[in-house]
């Protein structure tokens, strides 16, 4: 099927090759006088992709600990939407479903039922990379997939393809095994644990270096595949120099996740006694198995049980590391850009698929609803873009695809369940184009956020949370048992449900309202 769609792609684009030149020869005739009011090229679009990199990472925004000059320069030149979330997910593996997403304009539960049927040419020629190829962008992509669809159907130019994370040292087939071992078994966990899992124990737990290329993981072939994408977007941007085409390039970088890996430079830059544990740090979630994140989560056996203070600021070392070196190899883009002249005509929107928890709430995934683990930052900069201004309406991550479109002309079409920021990027006046946003996590976690409030719903726990998200950003604080915030859980709780029918949700919250009496 895929070969019978790209093969009639390239027919459309043969046809309107041959109807553009003979248009151009006709205007060529007709020699027309020189107009100063020319249409101005289209713009291109730069869209960067981090992976596991929580709203709270870049020094500009806020986080003193953290040092990313060339992102600090993006939220400096761009426009930063503070409040900008993942919708969820269906499975652990959080990415997968964010990237499918938005590859497809597709709610959560709506882009499931799309994910089952990748590979039927209706279904490609409606992505995001076809959208503006059929537009006459040149399409390009380098780094993290894991989308079902093959990526040389959704992109002209495909480079070095990634999987969700390295395999080299990582084996995902004997993982299941080891979480029961550490869950019940009598043997100890460092017998069973694959190097990198469940550390550092302690201080002189120094059998994983996140600076060895013997390793393997991002050290894979010898290079790390944040410098690979790197070299592979300089090298398209070379090429693009004496094109014509405006371009599409979707750089999807594997950092900052785990392993989390750096060259020792980097992390050399962050000394443990600079670090701080988290505000909302635990040494463990007391509801972790009943909310999908138990013993059994691979994310969360990256560090020990419980959670140690010495443990989770190792992790954040290395975290900071991998941020900052994945800021020097964007650095290194943005300069390429603007030494090929490209870049006064190029939008750059940068986000990541989601947050990380990072030892806050004694977790350490994305597999909560939490802000640090579905909020994530969320940049443009551009022609136009406001510089240095900060957006606190509430968006979904997703709405990078609509965004693009916008700028390079390309009509919404219905399906894209997403929409552009543009508006509010540029319009003080304007308000969210959502009333309030919803999140989803398997069948063990719901969400909504709206007014300042947000409502988690533990459905295998019987229980909701309430938090005032205003005086209390680290969700520390539940109101949902203080009797003065009744009515707010109940609204919201409601609301809940209306949204969940808008998004095809199947989970049944109906008998646990009537549990709870809400």
């Amino acid at each position: 099927m895929n070969t019978l769609y790209q093969l009639h792609y390239q027919v459309k684009r043969i046809a309107f090759f041959f109807y553009t030149l003979g248009f151009c020869t006709a205007l060529v005739a007709c020699k027309p006088a020189p107009s100063s009011d020319a249409a101005p090229a289209a713009p291109n679009i730069l869209f960067i992709f981090a992976d596991d990199m929580t709203y709270s990472a870049i020094h500009a925004l806020g986080n003193t600990e953290v040092q990313t000059p060339h992102l600090d320069k993006l939220v400096k030149k761009g426009t930063t939407f503070t409040h900008a979330y993942n919708m969820g997910a269906w499975s652990g593996a959080v990415c997968m479903a964010s990237r499918a997403m938005i590859i497809s304009g597709r709610s959560v539960w709506n882009a499931h039922q799309r994910d089952k049927e990748w590979g039927q040419a209706q279904h490609i020629e409606k992505t995001w990379g076809t959208l503006l190829g059929n537009q006459g962008y040149s399409t390009y992509m380098s780094g993290k997939w894991h989308v079902k669809i093959p990526a040389d159907t959704v992109f002209d130019s495909v480079r070095h393809v990634r999987p969700g994370m390295p395999y080299s040292t990582w084996d995902h087939g004997k993982m299941v095994q080891v979480f029961k071992d550490i869950a019940g078994g009598d043997t100890p966990i460092q017998e069973v644990m694959p190097l990198g899992y469940h550390r550092p124990v302690n201080e002189m737990d120094t059998a994983w270096s996140p600076a060895d290329p013997r390793h393997g993981g991002y050290w894979e072939g010898g290079r790390h595949w944040s410098e690979v994408l790197r070299d592979d977007a300089l090298g398209f941007i070379e090429m693009s120099k004496s094109g014509k085409q405006p371009f599409f390039m979707y750089l999807a970088f594997n950092a900052p996740h785990d392993p989390r890996q750096s060259p020792q430079a980097y992390l050399d830059l962050y000394p443990l006694s600079d670090i701080s544990l988290p505000e909302s740090w635990l040494p463990e979630y007391p509801y972790k198995d009943s909310i999908g994140n138990g013993y059994d989560l691979r994310d969360e056996a990256l560090a020990p049980f419980p959670r140690t203070p010495y443990a989770i600021k190792k992790n954040i070392q290395e975290y900071y590391a991998l941020i900052t070196h994945l800021d020097h190899q964007i650095g290194m883009i943005m300069d390429k850009l603007e030494e090929s002249g490209k870049l006064e005509n190029t939008y750059i929107l940068f986000t990541a698929d989601h947050g990380l928890a990072m030892g806050r709430h004694g977790l350490m995934g994305k597999q909560s609803l939490f802000d640090h683990s579905i909020r994530a930052p969320f940049i443009i900069m551009g022609p136009e873009i406001p510089q240095n201004k900060k957006v606190a309406a509430d968006i979904y991550i997703q709405d990078a695809m609509a965004t693009s479109l916008e700028l390079a002309g390309v009509a919404k079409p219905d399906y894209v369940e997403f929409n552009s920021v543009l508006k509010l990027a540029k319009d003080e006046k304007a308000e969210s184009p959502y009333e309030a946003i919803y999140g989803a996590y398997i069948n063990y976690q719901r969400m909504i956020r709206k007014d300042g409030y947000k409502l988690l719903v533990f459905p295998k726990l019987n229980k909701v949370l309430l938090f005032d998200m205003e005086n209390d950003p680290e969700e520390m604080n539940n109101l949902a048992d203080d009797n003065q915030h009744k009515e707010t859980v109940r609204t919201l709780f409601r609301e809940l449900i209306v949204l969940q029918a808008a998004m095809n949700d199947p989970l049944d919250l109906k008998p646990l309202q009537q549990k709870l009496h809400l």
